[in-house]
């Protein structure tokens, strides 16, 4: 593997060398790394100053971090511009044949374009970061914990990764700079969302989660560069003159893999959505091993926030709990229809998030629902309570269908997002999403929502009757 990558490395130190002797490059770069910690450590001062007075020290204890992590983030936003540029740019200064005229491989260019990318921003970042640091501790004396410190370092390379893996991607696959621009807000905007996540953990001080962080963040960088390698093609990237959206083609590429050859919906059963579901057979074991994870991760939150024991008493389950189920359309076709569109509408937002994520987040949203009842069930145990009632009573008679649903819909969304990791054969990157997305839509329509329906039509009227009869006073 190293002789395969070392014709890369020679790419990566050519462009690394020119980046470096470009000032328009590097100065702008330094300037503002050199700038903004500098900001940081005035910020930061001003800040514990501040919450000390009025008797808050903590508030600025857990704020220094935060500051370092953005100081990490900042220069890499600055310089993903090179990365954005790092195919398409070249393409436009007609600079990029002799490259592709080389005996180099797809693979090999690529990589070594993605590596050289990736130098700046982390030269970058880490100057940031070391400059904050000093600053920091000249003014406050403050000191970061060596875990927590290798937690931040971690946590800016693989944000760098992910961040310039992406913006090769798009490079790669536009036919312009000014589009490739346009389209780095995809990357910044969910990079820039994430780090308010990551602020919320640091400001309660939950900084074991941020290994969770790092873990999904190396997973994505694995798909965002498996994406590239898989879809880069020297040819296409020449050939490749103007970006075109043409609708009607895409409709006919969907509906033609929606349909098949089937003529009857027993044909389309029989001919498209089983041949579909056998496909999903890896997706379908990893939501199950998902969903395990979920009840697992539930019932260990459960043990550290403990619910107070009147709020999950199960005594007052009475005529009171029925009219109150009344209230809000139980045991009426209005409320059926309310549970069914509340699930589809989680269905679709996953669906949404695991487009942008190769499927990661998507699984996250479906994994909440069995998290939140392992929770709620270890608290009711802990009251003393019988947690098999509970379980039988409120989640089994209509989980029996929904939580089918969620692995079948988990799994459809996982396809979905893995499309764009994997080759793309005999057709365009788009016609194998939209042949992608036909194999979601299969599983939807042929299963998911009829199974949510059914679930619907028990959680409305066969549901809150039993629970009241196991566990009604």
């Amino acid at each position: 593997m190293l002789a395969d990558l070392r014709p890369a490395f020679i790419i990566t130190r050519r462009e690394v060398r020119d980046q470096f002797r470009d000032w328009r490059i590097i100065f702008p770069v330094v300037v503002l790394t050199l700038i903004f910690p500098a900001l940081m450590n005035f910020t930061a001062g001003q800040l514990v100053g501040f919450v000390e007075r009025h008797g808050a020290s903590v508030i600025g204890e857990r704020l220094i971090p935060f500051l370092l992590m953005v100081v990490g983030f900042f220069p890499i936003s600055v310089s993903l511009v090179i990365a954005l540029e790092s195919f398409v740019g070249e393409k436009e200064r007609r600079s990029i044949e002799p490259l592709l005229s080389s005996p180099l491989s797809d693979v090999q260019v690529y990589l070594g374009k993605l590596l050289a990318a990736m130098v700046p921003p982390l030269i970058a970042s880490y100057l940031g970061i070391g400059v904050y640091l000093v600053g920091v501790f000249l003014q406050v004396g403050w000191r970061p914990p060596p875990v927590l410190l290798i937690q931040i370092l971690l946590l800016t390379t693989v944000q760098a990764v992910v961040m310039v893996s992406g913006a090769v991607v798009v490079s790669s696959q536009t036919t312009s700079v000014r589009a490739a621009n346009l389209l780095a807000s995809f990357i910044i905007i969910p990079m820039a969302l994430l780090i308010q996540g990551e602020s919320v953990v640091m400001f309660w001080a939950r900084y074991d989660v941020l290994w969770l962080a790092i873990l999904g963040l190396i997973v994505i960088a694995g798909l965002l560069i498996r994406t590239g390698v898989a879809h880069f093609n020297r040819e296409e990237l020449l050939g490749r003159e103007l970006d075109t959206l043409n609708f009607k083609v895409g409709f006919r590429v969907f509906l033609t893999a929606f349909t098949g050859q089937a003529r009857s919906p027993r044909q389309w059963y029989r001919l498209e959505v089983l041949p579909t579901l056998r496909r999903l057979f890896i997706p379908i074991g990893m939501m199950v091993l998902a969903q395990i994870l979920a009840v697992w991760a539930g019932s260990r939150e459960a043990h550290q926030f403990v619910l107070p024991t009147e709020i999950v008493n199960l005594d007052h389950l009475n005529g009171g709990f029925i009219k109150g189920l009344e209230a809000i359309s139980f045991f009426s076709p209005s409320g059926v229809g309310i549970v069914w569109f509340h699930n589809l509408r989680s269905i679709l937002l996953a669906t949404l998030a695991g487009i942008f994520s190769f499927g990661v987040l998507g699984i996250i949203i479906l994994m909440l629902p069995l998290a939140l009842i392992s929770y709620i069930m270890v608290n009711v145990a802990g009251a003393g309570f019988s947690p098999w009632l509970f379980i039988t009573g409120l989640v089994l008679p209509h989980g029996l269908l929904e939580i089918p649903a969620i692995i079948l819909a988990g799994a459809a969304i996982l396809g979905l997002g893995g499309t764009l990791a994997a080759p793309a054969h005999d057709c365009t990157i788009g016609e194998a999403w939209l042949q992608a997305l036909a194999d979601w839509a299969k599983i939807m329509v042929g299963l998911v929502v009829p199974l949510l329906l059914g679930a619907a039509l028990i959680e409305v009227f066969v549901t809150p009757r039993l629970a009241i009869l196991l566990l009604g006073g």
